[in-house]
């Protein structure tokens, strides 16, 4: 079971798009990255997009078996997991 890691992150965009759907969407949206090194290179500017104060990366890892989580947070401008573990 591999699979490429997904943020989950509720923009201006999305939550207006959720609004306007009467009720048929989800105000998230999962963006799928190929590498894990990529979600690192990039989990800033989402969690700069990003309406609440968290983003949501799931991911599988190498050698393991489940799905993996990490919660993000800006802590003193820096991009830090504040919560991780298997699903």
């Amino acid at each position: 079971m591999n699979f490429k890691p997904q943020i989950t992150v509720i923009t201006e965009e999305t939550r207006r798009a959720a609004a306007y759907s009467y009720g048929k969407n989800t105000p998230h949206k999962s963006i799928a990255s190929t590498t894990y090194k990529e979600v690192k290179k990039n989990i800033k500017r989402h969690l700069e997009a990003n309406i609440e104060d968290t983003v949501s990366v799931s991911r599988s890892k190498r050698g393991c078996w489940g799905e993996w989580f990490e919660i993000w947070q800006m802590i003193g401008g820096f991009p830090v997991i504040i919560r991780q573990g298997w699903m």
